[in-house]
């Protein structure tokens, strides 16, 4: 598990580090999950190959655990998602539009977007929190978009991120504790959208609020 959490990206690591232990394994398995079919992607330069390798990912998806290979530490995570793992095939299925080179559109970047605020809305219900599960789909969105305005290669991407990322309000919503990683990315990604930082940049003066959203939710 712990080369799994290296993967992630610094700010996803330090969210997941509020993550209650009880909630700490799903929400490994969506973060790394999501990370590794990014992966896929973007170290995939012919787009039919791409095409392929995220073809196998729905098919295993498909399977029942128990057909999953083993001896992969995502696959082994993903056995938390108690059934509920075919329903992160939208995150392949919106990582795909980013398959077929550049520039991107608008209508890709909120594809992915809304797949990833649909993730967090099925964690929610996982975990027991089915009433929060429409303020976890706008808050993984919202931290999305502005994830992806940072993390894109191409500057003619991070700009079509960014032109989607200027339209989000950022209402705030108090999530369940079992959900406080999204807290913290949300949060985070708020301030950033604030004070016009570069949410990929993790600075002293950024531990002060990620530790007062991880421990106290706001």
């Amino acid at each position: 598990m712990r080369e799994l959490i290296e993967t992630l990206p610094i700010l996803q690591r330090l969210a997941l580090s509020y993550a209650p232990r009880r909630a700490r394994d799903a929400t490994l398995a969506l973060l790394g999950f999501d990370n590794r079919i990014a992966d896929t992607v973007r170290r995939t330069s012919e787009p039919v190959l791409a095409q392929i390798k995220l073809a196998w990912w729905r098919e295993a998806l498909s399977q029942e655990p128990g057909q999953w290979p083993a001896g992969e530490p995502l696959f082994a995570l993903l056995a938390h998602w108690e059934g509920k793992a075919p329903e992160l095939v939208g995150l392949v299925d919106g990582w795909e539009h980013f398959a077929g080179g550049t520039p991107l559109d608008d209508q890709a970047i909120e594809a992915l977007a809304a797949a990833r605020g649909d993730a967090f809305s099925v964690l929610a219900g996982l975990l027991g929190h089915e009433g929060a599960s429409s303020q976890a789909r706008r808050m993984g969105r919202e931290w999305a978009i502005a994830d992806l305005a940072t993390r894109l290669e191409s500057p003619e991407d991070r700009e079509a991120a960014r032109r989607v990322f200027a339209g989000l309000k950022w209402e705030k919503s108090a999530l369940p504790r079992d959900l406080r990683p999204l807290t913290v990315l949300h949060g985070l990604a708020a301030r950033s959208a604030r004070k016009g930082g570069d949410l990929g940049e993790i600075s002293a003066h950024s531990f002060i609020p990620a530790m007062r959203l991880g421990l106290l939710g706001f």
